[in-house]
Order: C-alpha cells, then structure tokens, then sequence
C-alpha cells in the first residue's frame, strides 16, 4: 500500500507526541481517537500516526483489540511495510549476532529493539522458533518466512503461539511449522562450554533460555569445586554451566518432570552426569524440605518464573521473590554465593533488591552484593520502553 492509500489515526491532544517523536514505540488505546473509522481498522493493518495537529508521526501497526492500540514500525512514513523491508530488518539483527556468536544459537530478533514489534524468533542452528506476538506480524507472516530463510538459510521454522502476549492481542494458541520438517527430538545447544538439549515442540517458550547465558558464565567463576543447588533449573540452566566449569557437584530442582529428563540428557552429553542430581517438585516446598534437612551448598541459585508479570501481580510478586530469598539463605554456607533472577518486567531492579536483601536479612543473613547481571547482547534493550530490560540476575556472597 503507498503513504496516500494507508488510513490514519491520531493522538488526542493531550497524548505525548514528543515521546513518539523521541522514540518511544507504543502508543495505548487511551492516547488514541477512537471514532467510528478508527475501530473500523482490521488488526494488523498498518497505517500513519499523527499528532493532534494532524502532523504525520510514524508509521504504525494497528490493533484495536489491543491495549497497546499502535506500534511504531518507522517513523518515515513513506516506508513500504513489505518483505524488502523485513529482510532489513533480519539482515541488520543478523549482523549483530554474527560479531556476538561463533555459533548460530542465539535470539535472533528481540521485538522492538530489534525494530520488529513484539517478533520474537530464536535460531537454533538450522532451525528458528517464531514468536508473531504483534496482530501486524501475524498479518505478515508469509513474507516475515520468506525473509526469514533468505537472511538466514535456516530450513526449518516453527511458530510458537503459547504466552500470555498472544492473547492480549486477540491471536489465537495454534503452534505449527512454517517451514521444512520439524525435528522429532530434542535439539542440542552448545553454551558456555555446557550442552543443553531443546524441546522445540513441547518445551517451554521456544525451547530454551538464551537470556540468562551471561549470567550462567558468571555463576560458573563462582562454581570451582563447589556444591551447587540450582532451583527452578528447568533444562539444567545454571547447574550445567556450572558443573563444566569445574563445580563438584549439582542438584537441579523444576516442578516439570520433562525439562528435568532434558536436563540429565543434557548433563549426559555435557559429560557430567555422575555430578548431576534431579529433584523434582514444587520449589519452595524443595526449598523448606532442604532445610529441613539441614542441606549445605556453596552456590544457590533460583532463577523462577515471572511472579509479577504485570504491574496488578507486582505486590505478590515482590513478596513471592522476598519468600524466595528468606528460604535459599539458609542452604548457602558461610561464604558461599546466592544468585536470585527475576524476569518480571513490573518489577523494577530496585524493587526486586528490595525484596531479596529483606529476605535475606529475615533469614538472619548478611550479605554484600558482588555483581548485577542482565540478558546477554542477543536480547538488546530498546532505550524508550522499559520492558525490554525484563532480566535481573542479583549475585550474593552470604
């Protein structure tokens, strides 16, 4: 579609233009003018953003159904919305990640930072999992797959429709492949010198975590001889990490049985399952049962899901991640290290220190903080929406 033919939407005049102007790339539905011919736009349509003055802004992904009504995709707004354009797209997030990685295992695209809003595609060797998180994305997902291979010559690709992010924007839970055969086991992943088997079709998410790989290796300089517990491991997280880096021995903790079966076959191929346990179960009952033992560990790590995935689940999230704290404490010996990770975007880093260091003082502890860790590089941060820094690893020597 050309500029002229595109519809048009506009701010109300007390929105933040300059905000847009100055980069940031959503815009609510209560910013917006919602007339009759606005709610008239199909989901995923594009269409140009103007000011109240009815100055063109941006270029913009619409989705009425969305609480998030608009998303930025230029801010040229003659820019043709096409494959060529997201081949650009690709090509310039390839780029990164070719100087960043010697192997093709990395987030490839991480939504708006990556100039894709709400796209998600991690790359697994041959293979890539889409996440089309955008009305927009879905809309356009032929040519996002067409470019896709072009960029990258991955012969397989697979939409993953699971997440809460999906439904917010009215898209529908149907995963399926795309493109190519899909892989009938799990895949392995080579990081940081530790392999990990992928679940592509049934794990969670894409498969794996690429966020937390950095965060991995600095838990790993602390892990040298160590005991090392690791809650909420999910395929073997920290703990494989950890035990190739020289850790005595590792005891991984998930409430599912089949990412702990993963984990061990990853601990298989790593070279390190005669250190490695499993324990499966709810982690702050393992947690209360480990000292009730009287359980020692030299490093302690619990990486749990987001407890406070928006800003309604904040206070409970806070106070689920203070628990957190209170019962890990006790299980590190004296002078070992305590990790404690949050991916909840709501919970600013802050907030989230706040929680733990009360946890930890609850638990009679005292602590100093020797290292703030975030997503690795491949999960670049966009500067004007906050929500990209979602990851917060707190390093604590107890």
């Amino acid at each position: 579609m050309t500029p002229s033919s595109l519809p048009v939407i506009r701010l109300k005049p007390k929105a933040n233009a300059a905000a847009i102007r100055h980069g940031a790339p959503w815009v609510y539905d209560n910013e917006l003018v919602t007339d009759r011919r606005t709610k008239a736009i199909a989901p995923g349509s594009v269409a140009i953003l103007e000011d109240a003055a009815r100055l063109p802004l941006a270029l913009v992904a619409v989705n009425t159904s969305s609480r998030i009504m608009a998303r930025v995709l230029s801010r040229d707004v003659s820019t043709q919305i096409n494959k060529a354009w997201l081949k650009a797209k690709l090509d310039r997030a390839l780029a990164l990640r070719s100087r960043l990685f010697d192997a093709p295992y990395y987030r490839l695209v991480h939504a708006e930072a990556d100039g894709l809003p709400g796209v998600i595609i991690d790359r697994f060797g041959d293979t890539a999992v889409v996440q089309p998180n955008a009305a927009w994305a879905e809309v356009l997902l032929p040519e996002l797959m067409e470019a896709l291979v072009d960029v990258t010559g991955v012969s397989c690709v697979l939409k993953n429709a699971s997440g809460r992010a999906r439904g917010l924007e009215g898209l529908d839970d149907m995963s399926t492949t795309l493109v190519g055969v899909a892989p009938t086991g799990p895949i392995p992943v080579p990081m940081n010198e530790a392999t990990y088997m992928a679940d592509l079709i049934g794990g969670q998410k894409t498969g794996l975590f690429f966020d937390q790989r950095p965060n991995h290796a600095f838990a790993a300089r602390l892990a040298k001889h160590a005991r090392v517990l690791d809650v909420f491991s999910h395929v073997g997280g920290f703990a494989l990490a950890t035990l190739k880096a020289g850790g005595a021995s590792a005891l991984a903790v998930d409430g599912s049985a089949p990412a702990l079966e993963l984990a061990v076959k990853g601990a298989e191929a790593s070279g390190v399952a005669d250190r490695f346990e499993t324990r499966q179960g709810d982690a702050f009952d393992v947690l209360t049962k480990l000292n009730e033992e009287g359980a020692q560990f030299d490093l302690v790590i619990c990486d749990p899901p987001a407890f406070a995935p928006n800003r309604k689940a904040l206070e409970a999230g806070l106070r689920a991640y203070e628990r957190i704290a209170r019962l890990a404490s006790p299980l590190v010996s004296e002078g070992g290290s305590l990790v404690l990770c949050s991916c909840s975007h709501a919970a600013s880093l802050d907030k989230f220190r706040a929680s733990s260091v009360r946890g930890i003082g609850r638990a009679g502890r005292e602590a100093t903080l020797i290292h703030t860790g975030f997503a690795g590089p491949d999960h670049p941060l966009h500067p004007s929406l906050a929500e990209s820094g979602y990851l917060k690893a707190l390093f604590f020597r107890l």
